[in-house]
């Protein structure tokens, strides 16, 4: 995949509001901190608009993003929170002029609708935490946020968790959060997962929604020829008053059972305070042993 260029000091990132609302003070915390990291910040024009819950209507928010895609001097697009909303903009969108000049765009869970994009155009995004989130995550977390934005390499560690497969693997990573994998499917954004590193993670869903979801994604050939499997943060699951019996690992373990490629759970990745940023379309060495699983980010990085 094509990476767009690692941002640098005086560089100038747009922040948009693709999804849910957000306000002016909930972006404060995130406004300072990119200020300490030596980077200019525009906000897209209807960025604090209300419609409902969203951001403004979806003309206005399709167009904040359609102006940051087409901004010659933005070196990245950042969204500033998630929710639900990108998917009902995303075929509004031209990608001619970020095709001319790609930037980053960063953002997960909904926004993986625009990673699943970008993933079919063949070029790098980064999963991280938005700028509603800054004032909430951990130093651990924040600290690796500029060395993804600035191309430094980086590792994520995993502690070993029962249900993991052992292996060693190299390849590039696509996926993001499991409801937008499974609603895009028979969709232009749905995704090839042929010979990747297969990322999931999801939050607040009923443990048979994820069994059927899964058996969606294995019915489609997701997991079929696939590297690797990496499952993030799946927090705050729910069940029914009749117990499912299964827990979301096991249900995505059994799921993987009848295939052979290297698993591993437990990635601190996805919906928590602790959330490390994770380069979708980049290769990366990923190693899953008895002690812990530890994925690397270090092609065409400074060591």
């Amino acid at each position: 995949m094509r990476s767009p260029k690692f941002l640098k000091k005086g560089d100038t990132l747009r922040i948009v509001a693709t999804a849910r609302k957000v306000s002016a003070e909930e972006l404060a915390p995130a406004l300072d901190k990119l200020e300490e990291w030596g980077l200019q910040v525009v906000l897209g024009k209807n960025i604090f608009a209300q419609e409902n819950q969203f951001a403004g209507s979806d003309q206005q928010r399709a167009e904040d993003l359609q102006e940051a895609l087409d901004d010659e001097n933005c070196a990245a697009i950042w969204c500033a929170r998630g929710g639900y909303g990108t998917v009902r903009i995303i075929d509004a969108l031209s990608w001619d002029k970020f095709i001319e000049k790609p930037k980053w765009i960063i953002g997960y869970s909904d926004v993986s609708v625009l990673h699943n994009s970008l993933q079919n155009l063949n070029f790098a995004s980064l999963h991280a935490p938005m700028p509603l989130e800054f004032a909430k995550n951990t130093s651990e977390s924040m600290a690796l946020l500029p060395d993804a934005l600035f191309g430094k390499a980086y590792q994520i560690k995993a502690a070993t968790r029962p249900y993991n497969r052992l292996g060693r693997v190299e390849g590039e990573i696509i996926g993001g959060n499991l409801s937008m994998l499974y609603s895009c499917l028979g969709s232009p954004t749905a995704i090839d997962t042929s010979g990747k590193i297969l990322f999931i993670e999801d939050l607040d869903e009923y443990l048979y929604h994820v069994d059927r979801m899964l058996n969606n994604l294995v019915r489609n050939g997701y997991f079929a020829n696939i590297k690797a499997l990496i499952v993030g943060t799946m927090s705050d699951m729910n069940d029914n008053s009749i117990p499912f019996g299964e827990s979301a690992e096991t249900i995505i373990a059994r799921h993987a059972q009848n295939f052979d490629f290297p698993i591993a759970f437990g990635f601190p990745i996805g919906h928590s305070n602790n959330h490390f940023p994770l380069v979708f379309g980049e290769k990366v060495t990923l190693e899953v042993n008895s002690d812990a699983s530890i994925l690397n980010f270090n092609y065409g990085r400074k060591s």
